[in-house]
């Protein structure tokens, strides 16, 4: 039996294990911290359940196709519950807008704000339905190796306009500055600027659409925790607490992986679920690839990070949809400081996360759990003492979720705390305190991602955000089963 080793237990590194597993091959997975899940990490504090993210699940088949393959059923580990509407945007002007897929309601909500723009909506809906059947049907789960892949998805990137930004189209289609944020600000939860990020991104509202947008009973962890049994019963393995010191290359090939407790063992292949920079410069350092292409990364464009606070409240709060975007004053010149400039603007946008809503299980009765997540830029553009700056930050965060949906907020919180790219940096080793990885822009998509096979160490993996398709829970779960394909056709 073929042995495999998986670097980092995060969600891509746990569904390429499971699809190894279940192919026969014999699959450890070495993860540094104490929990699987990576960025699907959680915190118990104070009775309340606190998961880092993500929380939007969508185009769940991906995720049952795992079990279906193993022939057992997802139900006996993960229950997914919907979530309606799947997001609730509010603007400073007192606008509302719930977003969904209950087309009459979404009719009526847009008519609401702008009777004129629903021809315009429809024709958008026909676009991302195009570019979900190109982007994600035929090419997000096929590998890019060489660039003639590239060539041969060409005609149909550029049919539909590919170069343009996910503003730029959905600007094309309907005019009103509330419905363009309201359908182009889906690129942010993959680290993508909606000014910049291809519109081959508008396929996001497609998945929504078909598949709607879920939560997992208990949390994303429980998702994580899911995968990990259905692992652990077809005989992979898990190893949690040690970290990676390096991978061991004899010639063009890897040949063992050490973890700094002294563990080693010889595989014959190896995937890496870390963050790229890291794969290369750190674990690969022995082997001159390693720094050929920590050189390559360090020209590109990685995305921003996150600032989060987590706070539990006293008291229910049924009128606070389970996800809310709370739009700021500005929408391209706050984008353009977090991904252009790298300031820490006075003004922010943010992502109000409220699982209580839906799943009670996640507080102490009478309680709610809430986080809220502001995008800021990573360290490389904005090198402040994060330290310093995070209390202050935090205060400014629950300030501003007072004022628009909690005016009691102080008196009501129990517990709270903060996540940085400090955080992201050292407990991820994400380079400069990325949240999800490469940037999504068109020239680092597909053949210009990682590759989810190293092209010259030939039984070297990628799995996850860095590589393609991309971040996100589709995006990583989609490139486990690129990189899946290519380790079975190879180690047969």
């Amino acid at each position: 039996m073929k042995r495999v080793c998986v670097i980092g237990a995060g969600l891509g590194g746990l569904a390429l294990a499971i699809r190894l597993q279940t192919a026969g091959f014999a699959t450890t997975i070495v993860e540094a911290r104490d929990k699987p899940g990576g960025r699907a990490y959680f915190w118990e504090k104070d009775g309340f359940t606190f998961d880092a993210g993500p929380t939007v699940i969508t185009d769940p088949d991906c995720l049952r196709e795992l079990w279906i393959n193993a022939g057992q059923d997802m139900a006996d580990d993960v229950t997914l519950m919907p979530v309606s509407p799947f997001y609730r945007l509010n603007w400073p002007d007192g606008v509302t807008f719930d977003y969904s897929n209950d087309e009459p309601a979404l009719h009526r909500e847009i008519a609401r704000i702008a009777p004129q723009d629903l021809g315009g909506y429809e024709e958008f809906q026909r676009y991302a339905a195009g570019v979900w059947q190109e982007g994600y049907v035929k090419l997000g789960h096929e590998a890019f190796l060489d660039f003639s892949a590239m060539l041969k998805a060409a005609p149909a990137l550029a049919r539909y306009q590919a170069w343009r930004s996910v503003y730029s189209m959905v600007s094309s289609f309907v005019k009103d500055e509330h419905l363009r944020q309201a359908f182009s600000f889906h690129t942010l939860l993959v680290g993508g600027n909606p000014m910049s990020t291809s519109a081959i991104y508008a396929l996001i509202h497609k998945l929504e659409k078909d598949g709607g947008v879920w939560w997992a009973k208990g949390g994303t962890s429980r998702l994580v925790a899911g995968m990990v049994a259905l692992f652990e019963r077809l005989g992979g393995t898990l190893r949690l607490g040690d970290k990676v010191r390096q991978i061991h290359t004899v010639g063009d090939r890897a040949s063992e992986v050490e973890g700094e407790s002294g563990w080693r063992e010889r595989f014959d292949a190896v995937a890496s679920n870390g963050d790229i920079m890291h794969t290369y410069r750190d674990l690969l350092a022995d082997n001159r690839r390693g720094a050929q292409m920590a050189h390559k990364l360090a020209a590109k464009r990685f995305s921003p990070s996150l600032f989060v606070v987590h706070f539990g409240l006293e008291g229910t709060w049924p009128g606070i949809p389970h996800h809310t975007i709370l739009f700021g004053p500005r929408y391209k010149g706050l984008l353009d400081d977090i991904y252009e400039h790298g300031v820490l603007p006075r003004d922010f946008s943010i992502y109000l996360h409220h699982p209580t809503v839906t799943d009670p299980s996640m507080a102490p009765p009478g309680k709610s759990t809430f986080y809220a997540l502001v995008p800021v830029a990573n360290k490389g553009k904005l090198p402040i003492d994060w330290d310093e700056v995070a209390p202050i930050l935090e205060e400014r965060v629950l300030a501003e979720v007072g004022r628009r949906l909690v005016p009691d907020i102080t008196d009501r919180i129990v517990t709270r705390f903060h996540y940085t790219p400090n955080d992201f940096e050292s407990d991820l080793a994400a380079y400069k305190g990325s949240a999800f990885s490469l940037e999504p822009i068109l020239t680092q998509s597909a053949w210009f991602r990682g590759h989810n096979r190293d092209d010259q160490l030939r039984n070297v993996y990628l799995v996850g955000a860095g590589t393609h398709p991309g971040a996100g829970i589709p995006g990583v779960v989609g490139s486990a089963k690129a990189t899946a394909k290519l380790m079975i056709g190879d180690l047969r």
